[in-house]
């Protein structure tokens, strides 16, 4: 059986990216697919070549690659991936729009529906400097989605990293998708017990990350806090922060996995799709304090694993944190969550059934 692995574009280093890494791990064979591909700033594929589209030709794309989505599913659907019996495309935007034949099976391990696309204002936010561009931008997602829509049938099944991204396929796309949590890679993270005076935030600084309101709930608090990673609202952040709070940009894996194991909290206040900063915290025996709604809905157990607040403002962050350092945590049984539902073994267990009973029942039907 021919395998194409198909990702929306390799130019960072994101949640999808590691889930995308892992599943060209688990198909050493497989041929790799996307529509840009930057060696230098994304996962680590080795010397397995990586097929892209005529978009690759564009010096801009590498850089710019958000620019050119009108283009990606006109790029995606010219490939030729006829030689294939299966395939399987990662995506939270365009790569599900590849075209296969009739008798081969397409599954997409769909991480979200295309989000700017139907959540265009947060789109806008994020890149301000775009904004007045936005008549124009929005009379062109109005088309978009209409694309979107079209391609997204061409996937024979949907798998969702959460139920609530599940909901969305179905609402959006009119898809029925099974649901498999995405893993992370639990030989990085090493568990402490011994945690240290400070709470993390690990992630990228753009708006919907609401790191305003953990900001606003630790300049109240005093207590010391770490940010981590970058992004277009980092100097904002940082002029409204008291010295109890440090910014360190972006570190290593090394000393992010570090930093997680010995902080007393990791902090999260998006409404994430899924979210694996969650669970690579558990993974290292910390408990999350994180905004109740959401991917984390499938990941936390409000109490045991973490504490979840109910309202996406810094008075309710700050009352869970109070509240959470009043409370005894068992760091062991926090990791031992983390490795028995997601880690890479747990999760392939799930995929491998899955396809399994695909192909059965696609053999059965040809066999008819």
């Amino acid at each position: 059986m021919k395998i194409a692995l198909v990702h929306d574009y390799l130019t960072q280093r994101g949640g999808a990216e590691r889930v995308f890494e892992l599943l060209c791990k688990h198909f050493p064979t497989a041929d790799i697919y996307t529509s840009v591909y930057d060696r230098q700033n994304t996962i680590d594929l080795g010397d397995r070549p990586v097929h892209t589209t005529f978009l690759q030709n564009i010096p801009a794309t590498r850089k710019y690659f958000r620019l050119f989505a009108p283009f990606y599913y006109t790029a995606f659907s010219a490939l030729n991936l006829q030689e294939y019996d299966l395939i399987l495309s990662s995506s939270a935007s365009f790569a599900k729009g590849v075209q296969k034949r009739p008798e081969a099976i397409h599954i997409c391990f769909c991480h979200n529906i295309t989000r700017f696309l139907w959540d265009t204002n947060t789109y806008l936010r994020e890149y301000g400097a775009y904004s007045f561009l936005k008549p124009v931008i929005e009379l062109l997602f109005k088309i978009m989605r209409q694309q979107d829509i079209f391609y997204a049938q061409a996937p024979d099944y949907y798998i969702a990293n959460s139920s609530t991204v599940a909901k969305r396929i179905e609402e959006t796309y009119h898809k029925d998708a099974l649901v498999i949590n995405y893993p992370i890679d639990d030989r990085r993270f090493t568990f402490c017990d011994r945690k240290e005076d400070y709470c993390l935030v690990s992630s990228r600084h753009l708006s919907y990350k609401r790191l305003d309101i953990i900001i606003e709930a630790f300049n109240s608090l005093g207590m010391p806090l770490i940010i981590t990673g970058e992004g277009p609202e980092t100097k904002q952040l940082q002029a409204k922060s008291h010295s109890n709070i440090q910014f360190l940009g972006h570190v290593s894996d090394r000393d992010r996995c570090d930093l997680m194991a010995k902080a007393k909290f990791v902090i999260v206040a998006a409404l994430e799709d899924y979210g694996l900063v969650p669970i690579e915290a558990n993974a290292s025996g910390t408990p999350v304090i994180a905004y109740g709604a959401g991917g984390v809905m499938d990941t936390q157990i409000s109490g045991m694993t973490g504490l979840l607040f109910e309202q996406q403002t810094s008075e309710s962050l700050k009352n869970a944190i109070i509240k959470a350092q009043e409370m005894p945590w068992n760091y062991a049984k926090i990791r031992e969550h983390a490795i028995s539902n997601f880690s890479e073994v747990v999760f392939f267990q799930k995929v491998d059934r899955q396809i399994e009973k695909i192909l059965n029942s696609k053999a059965t039907i040809a066999s008819i």
